[in-house]
């Protein structure tokens, strides 16, 4: 019977911890944004971002080696989504490294909150679980030393302050 019962408690702890992985939230977007559920807050798992309209950029960047791959949620369709205010953005990292993005940047064909790079997730190891990535080969505008401090990995948090 203690055997059974052992295997029992191990199966659901390894199904409990399944789930809430499933569920971790990795991105908070909170500030001046719309309501939801009665909340200046918005709470991203992966699933979330996933549902949203995704978007690939191919580009080099000046902290990996050759072309990368990235996919993720286009920053202008990640603010319209939670209603955002125009102002700016404060993009904060895991470690509370924070950085400040107008919300001007946020257009068609601009930076995308990626989640994966090359097909696979990315790893905090990895500059994930997200990281800001802008078409830098696509437009010599965003090689620049601005821009670059703006493209912040490790992302967990996004504050919109409207103007």
């Amino acid at each position: 019977m203690f055997k059974t019962l052992k295997s029992f408690c191990v199966i659901l702890v390894v199904s409990l911890g399944t789930s809430t992985l499933a569920e971790e939230v990795i991105l908070t977007v909170s500030g001046d944004v719309g309501p939801n559920n009665g909340q200046n807050t918005w709470a991203f798992d992966r699933k979330a971002l996933e549902a949203l309209p995704s978007q690939l950029i191919e580009t080099t960047t000046i902290w990996t080696e050759g072309m990368q791959s990235f996919e993720g949620v286009s920053l202008d369709v990640l603010l319209n989504h939670v209603q955002a205010e125009e102002g700016t953005i404060r993009a904060v990292a895991l470690n509370d490294y924070a950085v400040t993005i107008p919300t001007s940047d946020a257009i068609e064909g601009g930076p995308i909150v990626a989640y994966s790079r090359n097909s696979r997730a990315m790893s905090v190891r990895d500059k994930g679980p997200l990281w800001i990535i802008y078409p830098y080969d696509a437009n010599e505008a965003y090689q620049s030393e601005e821009i670059y401090a703006r493209s912040i990995w490790q992302l967990n948090r996004l504050e919109v302050v409207a103007q």
